[in-house]
């Protein structure tokens, strides 16, 4: 059976978007790192309980043709993917670019609007359907022999080992499938989603609560074309968000729609049929992009923050949405990861280049700090913003407003908070 009693550099646990990037990261040859010269390539094992896709996914022009669930990818994402060589296929396969962003106060007059030109930028960032991303990572990862990928089988079990007693050269981390495969790896990396079952073997702890909103997506065909620019609308009960889709066929008229509301207001939302929804849709979204046509199949999911108090230990570490989880109103999940992923993967490959255990809690502590901070403040941020446009009394409202309105004409203001999104800073 492959991968039977072998022994691994590096286990990376779920083959989402951040586990994938890692792995394609961690195939790149280290002669750079800090000066060393290159040792042998890390053995590297993805796991994934589904299976992997085996073709490029199709791309049609219509409301049906896109992939319900999209990235905002910032252009420090597009720089990584760049680097790990899985961007051009993205490209070439289906990207929506964005050149602004138009963000506006339901209860009133406040409004803010970002333009890339204003940093010297073509874009703002990249929609992309995740189903894409993953598919060119996924054929990035079977063109490296270094990487070897165990998929359709669940982790049974993890067992840590005990760094005080283990000799450097024991076969350290231990995962065995649900098949009855046995992996052993140096290092173990948890990429297995919100819900991470990784997390809860390790015995890492979180810090969570529950939004009490639900969000609804799909696509959507309007009347008037998104003029590459994503829109969002605060209303009292969350933000509502269309994300501009672009089909080399047809005109830009499709938008990916993110609708946060609570979950009895998701629950009626979903209930009505097509026209309805349409309806209330374009109501909810004050006919910016004028009617709303029609609409795919709709999904909802819960909104829940975590974060881990711990995202390390000695021969584990913890990635993206394993370690934190954000409401989607600023389009920062997956970037927060890929972050993740730029920095883990650093680490690793200097410490390996320097002779030093992967498994080290130094070398892992470093990509704690670095991440750690960081995603914090993004975090704090985005609650933030979240209570600063629940529902208000009145005056509040009005300060709301004027400060909306204050910052639209604070052009140096504006310009840092656009890069500090993109992650240009």
């Amino acid at each position: 059976m492959a991968g039977l009693n072998e022994q691994y550099d590096v286990a990376i646990v779920g083959a989402g978007i951040a586990g994938s990037a890692l792995a394609c990261a961690l195939s790149v040859a280290s002669d750079s790192q800090s000066g060393q010269s290159s040792k042998l390539p890390l053995r590297i094992a993805l796991i994934e309980a589904q299976n992997l896709p085996e073709e490029w996914p199709p791309c049609e022009g219509d409301v049906n043709g896109f992939d319900p669930r999209v990235s905002a990818l910032t252009i420090a994402s597009q720089n990584l993917l760049e680097r790990i060589g899985a961007w051009p296929a993205i490209a070439q396969q289906r990207v929506s670019p964005f050149e602004q962003m138009q963000v506006w106060d339901a209860e009133g007059t406040g409004e803010i609007a970002f333009d890339a030109a204003d940093v010297r930028s073509n874009v703002l960032g990249h929609i992309v359907e995740n189903r894409v991303t993953v598919a060119a990572l996924v054929n990035r990862l079977r063109e490296n022999a270094n990487i070897q990928i165990f998929q359709g089988q669940p982790v049974a079990d993890l067992l840590l080992a005990d760094p005080k007693t283990k000799s450097p050269d024991s076969k350290s981390q231990q995962i065995s499938l649900a098949d009855g495969t046995v992996i052993y790896s140096t290092l173990v990396v948890a990429a297995d989603g919100a819900n991470s079952p990784l997390r809860k073997m390790a015995g890492l702890t979180t810090r969570e609560w529950d939004y009490q909103h639900d969000a609804l997506v799909c696509t959507v065909a309007v009347e008037h074309q998104h003029q590459k620019t994503a829109w969002q609308r605060f209303t009292p009960y969350g933000p509502l968000a269309f994300l501009p889709l672009s089909a080399s066929d047809q005109q830009d008229q499709f938008c990916s729609i993110v609708w946060s509301q609570t979950g009895e207001q998701t629950e009626q939302a979903m209930a009505l049929d097509d026209a309805e929804f349409c309806q209330a849709l374009g109501q909810a979204f004050e006919h910016k992009l004028g009617k709303v046509q029609s609409c795919s199949k709709r999904f909802s999911f819960p909104l829940r923050q975590r974060h881990a108090i711990d995202y390390v230990k000695p021969g584990f570490a913890l990635l993206a949405d394993a370690a934190h989880t954000i409401h989607p109103l600023a389009g920062q999940g997956i970037n927060l990861g890929l972050a993740d992923v730029a920095v883990l993967s650093e680490c690793i490959l200097t410490a390996h280049a320097r002779g030093q255990s992967i498994a080290d809690i130094e070398v892992l502590s470093r990509y704690q700090r670095e991440r750690k901070a960081d995603n914090l403040a993004m975090m704090t941020a985005v609650e933030g913003f979240k209570r600063l446009f629940a529902p208000l009394p009145l005056p509040l409202r009005w300060l709301r407003n004027a400060g909306m309105s204050a910052l639209d004409k604070r052009g140096a203001i504006k310009n840092r908070i656009i890069k500090h999104a993109m992650g240009i800073n």
